[in-house]
């Protein structure tokens, strides 16, 4: 799993990201809100932990903005304060979860795995765009009311980009995703070679590609 940790205190975010580390966790880090959003809307993340206190932007503007952005990406607070108005808050802009400080790394290490868990299961199952029906559910795509023969990996691709509408995902995450694994042919030919088939047959326009960022379906 990758994880967005967007925290201030710096001796926090190293004795965090050592420990997620140690447990096979990747980890990205910043220490203020406008970096952090930045990096939470150009790169794929599985799970966003966000401290309560925050320099630059603030959190509750931070996720409100995530939030209206379409980034459904489960969010993880922390804070020191837990008082059952603010989990109410925290709740109905937008967080899935919060953690209170001090914490324990393996009860933070057990609610991660749970938004981890909780964002395959609550990923949507049918989208509108544009002309395009995709149904998740009934591995269906229809344009214009009409059935697409798709292969399967076009269809997974098609799927994983989908489910998370917005943000651009790079050739390594999208075969490590779909494809479940990782080298360097593969690299630089499959999920090229597949974009432009799925371009070809759901027309220019839908999966658009942000430089140095990846690919996107808006």
């Amino acid at each position: 799993m990758k994880i967005l940790l967007i925290e201030d205190n710096r001796i926090l975010v190293k004795n965090i990201s050592e420990y997620l580390k140690l447990k096979s966790f990747q980890i990205e880090t910043t220490f203020d809100g406008i970096t952090g959003k930045e990096k939470a809307k150009n790169e794929y993340f599985d799970v966003i932990i966000l401290d309560i206190n925050l320099p630059g932007k603030d959190w509750l503007t931070l996720c409100q903005e995530l939030r209206e952005e379409w980034l459904n990406t489960p969010i993880l607070f922390l804070t020191s304060s837990n008082t059952s108005k603010d989990v109410v808050k925290w709740l109905n802009i937008g967080a899935d979860d919060y953690l209170g400080k001090p914490f324990d790394f393996e009860e933070l290490i057990a609610r991660i795995l749970s938004l981890g868990r909780r964002n395959i299961s609550n990923k949507i199952t049918t989208i509108q765009i544009g002309d395009i029906l995709i149904d998740t559910t009934k591995r269906l795509v229809t344009k214009n009311n009409k059935a697409m023969e798709l292969s399967t990996k076009e269809f997974d691709l098609l799927q994983y980009l989908v489910q998370n509408r917005c943000t651009p995902i790079d050739r390594q995450i999208l075969l490590e995703k779909v494809w479940g694994e990782f080298d360097a042919y593969m690299f630089s030919r499959t999920v090229d070679v597949h974009i432009s088939t799925l371009r070809k047959k759901l027309g220019e326009g839908i999966i658009e590609t942000k430089k140095g960022f990846g690919y996107v379906i808006n």
